[in-house]
This record gives structure tokens, sequence and C-alpha cells, in this order.
């Protein structure tokens, strides 16, 4: 990947751009982690509708962790008319993944598909490293490549890594020069057509074909069936966490399933823990939900929305987004009202927790909070967990001798996170991104209750400051009959991965 070449501006941009960001934001923590948490002062927003919501009587709705009923969808990928696999491969796929996990996830599945496509050998795609969270985790790390390969045996040729003759396609061979191998002009939802057009001349000429950048470089429409199921297939059944990822989700699955384990607590060394795993409660398994929030300072700043932390924190955001995107960001032209009301702010953990007391989770509820850095710490998640006072996460849940392997690795706790989310009775996300889209995906593809926030409701809501317990309780009801884990029929251009209907369900 020649991140020199003026022809690939785009790509240097990003790059340049991702690179400031980090550099950035080191600077911005050394110089305002004191300052900045001393002048910001974290105050409710919504002081009467959490009042209430502190008073709220215990008992939840009888039909909240009902599961959802038959939708008349079952999962449809069985791919067992397809063709066989032609004698020859037409040679060799390399490509390179950049973002979070599970932007690197969908790229993955498109690459198996790009595969097929070209009748070519996939080699295991290449992570890049995130130059924000500098997580230098490779696909065997993350994900179980034995069960990957095997899964796909019969759809595409999988190898962990290029025979001897091809050694030096790397990375750092495409980023020093301009190179016949590298397909760098593939446009963002591009067609089949266009690689057998553009891809197949290279494989054909030189055996190997380099594709970067490649996230969200396949079109998710007009291509044949049997390609969108393979993508389905890789996203849901191929693409399994390393054992040590579902060990240790097993583990927290069990302790916020057990209802006894929160008030055993304060014995907190391994063993204990381990033989509460591994042990038979005589009580019945308790539900528990996962809230997924995602309220990091970059996220928080490119809204443009206050949060209401006060002068100090709005000149705060307002600096940041300068150093980051030189001003350039759309949200900055409206006015917090205007952004609200079109459901443009990402809602802060207090919002969160009105937001799920009003649906009928009561005080007695697990919770497991599945975030990585929350823009301003404790502070800002206190007032959700006074609301919810059994909420758990990964540090309170696992013991620092089980999070050691994972430790400071995002990719990896996005992937326990995940892990869990897929085992809750109910998930729900604070606002839309990677993680919350793949996560609806999976989950309407097992038919699991998932609730997707109606943020313009919700942000309407709140700025009703007069608004009562009662009338916040019924609009939030009412606007979300129909947003729990039902069937959404895919529309063109649409993710297929976070709507698998029609092409990878089939309605029975």
């Amino acid at each position: 990947m020649n991140l020199y070449d003026s022809k690939d501006n785009v790509f240097l941009r990003r790059r340049i751009l991702c690179l400031l960001f980090f550099v950035v934001l080191l600077c911005n923590n050394a110089s305002t982690s004191s300052s900045s948490s001393d002048v910001i002062t974290i105050k409710p927003r919504h002081l009467s509708l959490l009042k209430s919501a502190l008073q709220r009587s215990s008992g939840e709705q009888s039909d909240l962790w009902r599961p959802l009923t038959d939708q008349g969808w079952s999962p449809c990928i069985d791919l067992g008319n397809s063709p066989s696999l032609p004698i020859k491969s037409e040679g060799y796929i390399q490509v390179f993944l950049d973002g979070g996990l599970n932007q690197q996830r969908m790229g993955i599945c498109d690459a198996v598909a790009v595969a097929k496509i070209l009748n070519a050998t996939l080699v295991i795609p290449y992570l890049e490293v995130n130059p924000v969270w500098q997580d230098t985790s490779s696909f065997v790390d993350i994900f179980d490549v034995d069960h990957f390969i095997d899964s796909l045996k019969d759809d595409i040729r999988v190898v962990r890594e290029l025979p001897g003759e091809y050694s030096w396609s790397t990375r750092e061979y495409y980023g020093t020069a301009v190179r016949e191998t590298r397909v760098k002009t593939a446009p963002v939802h591009a067609s089949a057509n266009w690689y057998i057009e553009n891809v197949s001349p290279v494989l054909q000429s030189y055996g190997i074909a380099a594709i970067s950048p490649f996230s969200h470089r396949l079109s998710f429409d007009h291509l044949p069936a049997d390609i969108q199921r393979l993508r389905c297939k890789v996203n849901f059944q191929a693409l399994r966490f390393v054992p040590h990822i579902r060990s240790l989700g097993d583990a927290l699955v069990s302790r916020l399933r057990n209802p006894s384990w929160r008030n055993n607590k304060e014995q907190t060394n391994v063993d204990h823990l381990r033989e509460m795993t591994n042990s038979h409660s005589r009580q019945e398994p308790g539900k528990f939900a996962v809230l997924h929030l995602r309220f990091d300072k970059d996220m928080a700043a490119h809204s443009a929305c206050d949060f209401g932390g006060g002068k100090a924190e709005k000149l705060a955001l307002a600096k940041y987004r300068q150093m980051i995107w030189q001003g350039r960001v759309l949200n900055s032209q409206f006015t917090d009202e205007e952004l609200r009301s079109q459901g443009r702010c990402p809602l802060t953990p207090e919002e969160m927790g009105l937001l799920l007391a009003a649906f009928g989770f009561d005080n007695n509820t697990r919770l497991y909070l599945a975030s990585h850095k929350v823009y301003g710490g404790e502070a800002r998640i206190s007032t959700l967990r006074q609301v919810f006072p059994r909420m758990e996460d990964k540090r309170s849940l696992a013991s620092s001798e089980e999070r050691a392997r994972i430790k400071g690795k995002a990719s990896l706790l996005a992937a326990l996170d995940y892990y869990v989310s897929m085992h809750s009775d109910i998930f729900i996300s604070a606002s839309p991104g990677n993680m919350h889209n793949a996560l609806v995906g999976h989950r309407t593809f097992e038919n699991l209750k998932t609730i997707r926030p109606n943020m313009a409701l919700i942000g309407q809501l709140f700025l009703n400051k007069s608004i009562t317990w009662v009338d916040f309780q019924q609009a939030l009801g009412e606007g979300h009959v129909n947003r729990q884990g039902q069937i959404r029929l895919r529309k063109p251009k649409q993710s297929i991965y976070t709507y698998p209907a029609p092409d990878c369900m089939c309605h029975v």
C-alpha cells in the first residue's frame, strides 16, 4: 500500500487524518487529564424524570422479558445446491482491512464473496493496526482460523499464508512503491462485474492481486443469491471467536444469569469465581440485558451536541473538533435543539438509564454495560448506575487475571462484548454504529429481542422539559412497539449484515 502515491489521494488523506487523530488524542489526554476533569462538572440534565425513575416501583412488565415469537422467517444459507469448487484456482486474493472489529468483520465477509466471484484462493485477511487504539491483534488472535477454513472448505479455498513463491507480497512491499499487483481503485460498493473486469486480469497476469483499500468495496445489490448467502454464512457461522474469548464470555454470561452472584461479590478471588461459574445453582438462571454504550470523546465532539457539561465542556469539545476535523463538521451548523429533534445526538448514560427505566426495567435488572471508554468517565456513568445499581461490566465480572489476555486490546475487548451481547435476553444500543448494526443483524438472524431506539422521537421527548414520567413512558412505549426485533426486509443499498432478510432468511 503506497501511502505516498499522489494518485491515491483519498487513501492518503484518510491515513494522515487517522495519524493526526492519534497524535492529537495523545497530546490532548496528556494536557487535559488533570485540568479538564477538574473544570467540567457533569450534572443530571433531566432531574424530574430522574427522580421518577429512581422512585419507580419494582416488578417489571410481564412481557418485557418474553422472547420473540416465531415471525415466520428462519435462517436460510444452505449452499448445498451450489456448484462444486473448480479444480484450479485463478490465483491468490489478499485484502488489507482497516477500521474497528465490526468494520473488519464485514470486510472479511466481502473478501470471501469476492474470492468466490473470481474463483480465487483467499489469503487470511490482514487487519490493519488502528491508529487510535493501537491494537495489533491479527485475524488469528481474534477468530478461530481453523473453524473459518473448515466452514468454507466447500465454498472457497482459504490459506493461512502465501506459498513461498509469493512471499514478497506483503504490506511493506505495497507501502514503498507503485506495484502492478495492487488493486487500489475499487469503488465503494463495486459490482461483481467490476471485479471480474478489473481484478481477474491481474490474477491471470501475476497469479496474485492485493486489494487495498477494501472496506465497503462490494455492493449489497444485484449479486447472485448464492453470493449473498455466502456472505451471511461467513458472518453468522464461519467467523467464530477464539476459544479463550468464548470461554471468558461464557463465564461472564453464567455470572450474569446467577441470581446469587451479586450477593457474594465480595469473595472475588479467582478460584471462587471459577467455582461459581462451574457449579450448578439451585435457582433458575436469571435474565439479563446488554446496553451497548458508545459515548467516547470522538463521538461527543463530532456530534456537536450539548451534553450538559457547561461552557467548559462546550469549549473543550469545540477545540477538539477544530484540531481533529479543522471545524469541518456538518452538525456544527445546527443548534442543539435542531440536532436532538432530528435524532442526531448520541444518548448519554443518563438518558439511556431513563430510557430503560421507562421501558419497564426495574432496579433489580441485571444490566451488562458493553463499552470501551465513556467520555466523562465514572462521573458521566454514575447517574446510570443510580438507576441500575446491579449494572455490571467486564471489570466487575472478571478478575484481572482472567482479563490479562485481552487487557489493552480494543478488538478483543469488543469481541468479548459482542459475544456476551449475542447471549443476552435483550440488547439495546445507545446510538447507531458498526457494533449496533452488526448485532442488530446477527440477533435478527437468530430471532432475538433487540430494542432499536427511535432516536428522533427520544430526542424530541428529552427536549420537552415539562413532560411527566407517565407521558414519557407512554410515548416511548407507543414509539417502540415495532422496534424490538421484528423482521425488517432489506431495502436497496442497505447492508445485508444489518438486514439479513430476505437474502439470507426464508419465509416459512
